[in-house]
């Protein structure tokens, strides 16, 4: 066993405070928070927000003319905010390209949701006939949200195969949940093409499923912390004296 440098114990986690696995640790509570967040739509049930749930976009939630936009647009941007900060917590102790990859493209699903908030739709296509569906700058942010989204899932799946450790949980279920979550969401796009109906519940099923995403990435954080600690109070070997004559 030779002795461990002052670099490889950084690349792992270990930051100038010491702390081997810190940002894992706190990239684990970042996105763990940030997969209950991602589905506080489930308040609608208990509030009084006049969607149906089966007909309507969680983003009529915090349309620019509905009256618990500050509730739902707020829920929103914490969680976005969370998302960007784990992912970048993440990033710093990475394995490799792939994972430096998937975690960049988490923070840019982070960001493209707060802009999403930022650029809102301007009324309830579900409860206004004359409410357009298709909102430009809201639908752009809308769309690039989900293309960094499914960017990071697949990225990640990819780099839980090929680099090490071995992200066991992410290797197992991520391409399941891929698999499950780019259908819900493309089959979200009916109001956009002029058929609205039944939509919100695939895309709640979706919202779900990427709850389930971030959900997954907290635990394989807080495993990479763990095996960072472990790794760090190891006993190294002792290099041999050299003698000189």
């Amino acid at each position: 066993m030779r002795p461990r440098r002052a670099g490889e114990l950084t690349q792992r986690g270990v930051g100038r405070s010491g702390d081997p696995g810190g940002r894992d640790t706190w990239a684990a509570r970042l996105l763990a928070v940030a997969a209950v967040l991602y589905n506080g739509w489930l308040l609608e049930f208990v509030l009084p927000t006049g969607l149906d749930p089966r007909h309507s976009y969680v983003s009529e939630l915090y349309a620019a003319d509905q009256p618990l936009r500050g509730l739902f647009g707020g829920i929103e941007c914490v969680c976005a905010a969370l998302v960007v900060l784990g992912a970048l917590l993440a990033y710093g102790p990475a394995a490799g390209g792939w994972s430096r990859a998937g975690w960049v493209a988490l923070a840019g699903m982070g960001l493209s949701s707060l802009a999403d908030v930022a650029l809102p739709m301007r009324c309830a296509p579900s409860l206004e006939p004359g409410c357009e569906a298709v909102h430009p700058w809201h639908t752009a942010t809308s769309a690039l949200a989900h293309f960094f989204l499914f960017a990071s899932m697949a990225l990640l799946s990819r780099a839980a195969v090929v680099e090490r450790p071995h992200r066991r949980l992410i290797r197992r279920w991520g391409p399941r949940v891929l698999a499950l979550a780019l259908p819900a969401a493309v089959c979200t796009v009916g109001p956009l093409f002029g058929r609205p109906g039944w939509h919100g519940v695939p895309q709640r099923v979706h919202l779900v499923l990427v709850g389930v995403w971030f959900a997954l990435l907290a635990a394989e954080s807080r495993r990479s912390a763990a095996a960072a600690r472990a790794s760090a109070t190891a006993p190294a070997e002792i290099p041999a004296p050299v003698h000189t004559p």
